[in-house]
């Protein structure tokens, strides 16, 4: 059974002079080693639950928990420093280098000089810096090269948690893309528990075990990606979703979650030509590449290009109709 990593028990917070609270009398459980993001619009109160978490916005009633802990019985420099915090836009400090920015925890910490410069080399490599680069400023980095260090320097302490506020949202699609999938990599690697807030439907999906959907200060599901497209909540989370794109669903969908076996017959019938994805491929490649190569089929492949099954265009249909 997982460890409850955050908890939060009927949280509320309403800022001065407002009509109503930013959120509302939420409760909700975060395992230790998930990767949680938070989708909703502009003010439906995301951000707000985020920053509730560190104490950059203090809770109006209810409590937080942290490994069992109610985070208002820490000192709040204590706290934050136990947590990493990513945003947007990113907070380098620009009179420093690279490597005094990652290193700034650490520093903060005590830690000696030889155990920091290894922490450093290491998160660089983690996130695909060159050592070179640790002598640079940040203004001599490119904006994606900086959201990279900013996710090393929220690393730096090794904190259990990771909060992180619309961390991509300000850079170019292309690098978007690798950030995320490199960032992907990074939580398989070392299993932190994420909580990551976007308003953005694609980039929650992909990078979520399960998303928090707000609106209004409120939860309106907290769900895996595949149930929150095959079993909305309520209307608001299919219009936000788009449960019923058949596109949504079968990217959701893995190829050797819904192939055939690889037979005799079809080994024998040779593979020139017939188009090929990896197991792990969501069916909406699966359906490009049937469209691409106007093939009755693709093969699905091992780690060593071998077909181990093969996914018809009858299979998506099944698989879309379950």
């Amino acid at each position: 059974m997982k460890k409850e990593a955050i908890v939060f028990d009927r949280v509320t917070k309403t800022f001065p002079k407002a009509t109503k609270p930013s959120v509302n009398e939420t409760s909700l459980v975060i395992e230790q080693g998930s990767f949680v993001t938070i989708l909703g619009a502009s003010g439906s109160g995301k951000t707000t639950l985020l920053k509730m978490v560190n104490r950059i916005i203090e809770p109006t009633s209810g409590t937080i928990s942290l490994f069992g802990k109610n985070i208002r019985e820490m000192p709040a420099t204590e706290l934050r420093r136990s947590i990493g915090y990513v945003i947007q836009q990113v907070g380098l400090f620009p009179h420093m280098t690279i490597e005094q920015n990652i290193a700034t925890v650490p520093n903060i910490l005590g830690w000696d000089r030889r155990k920091i410069s290894e922490r450093v080399d290491y998160l660089m490599d983690l996130v695909h810096l060159p050592p070179s680069y640790k002598t640079r400023y940040p203004r001599q980095l490119s904006g994606g090269q900086q959201q990279r260090v900013g996710i090393a320097r929220a690393m730096a302490g090794d904190p259990a948690v990771l909060l992180m506020d619309e961390p991509f949202g300000a850079i170019d699609a292309i690098t978007r893309t690798k950030l995320q999938d490199d960032f992907l990599e990074i939580q398989k690697k070392l299993g932190k528990t994420i909580l990551f807030v976007t308003h953005d439907v694609d980039e929650a999906f992909k990078l979520g075990d399960r998303i928090v959907v707000m609106n209004e200060g409120s939860i309106q599901q907290y769900d895996t990606p595949l149930n929150l497209v095959t079993r909305p909540a309520n209307e608001f989370v299919r219009r936000l979703i788009q449960a019923d794109d058949l596109f949504q669903r079968l990217q959701l969908m893995k190829a050797d979650d819904h192939m055939l076996a690889w037979t005799e017959a079809d080994a024998a019938a040779g593979t020139e030509n017939v188009p090929r994805v990896r197991g792990q491929d969501s069916l909406r490649t699966v359906l490009q590449k049937l469209l691409q190569h106007d093939a009755p089929y693709v093969a699905v492949v091992n780690g060593e290009e071998k077909p181990v099954g093969k996914v018809t265009l009858e299979q998506l249909k099944t698989a879309n109709s379950g």
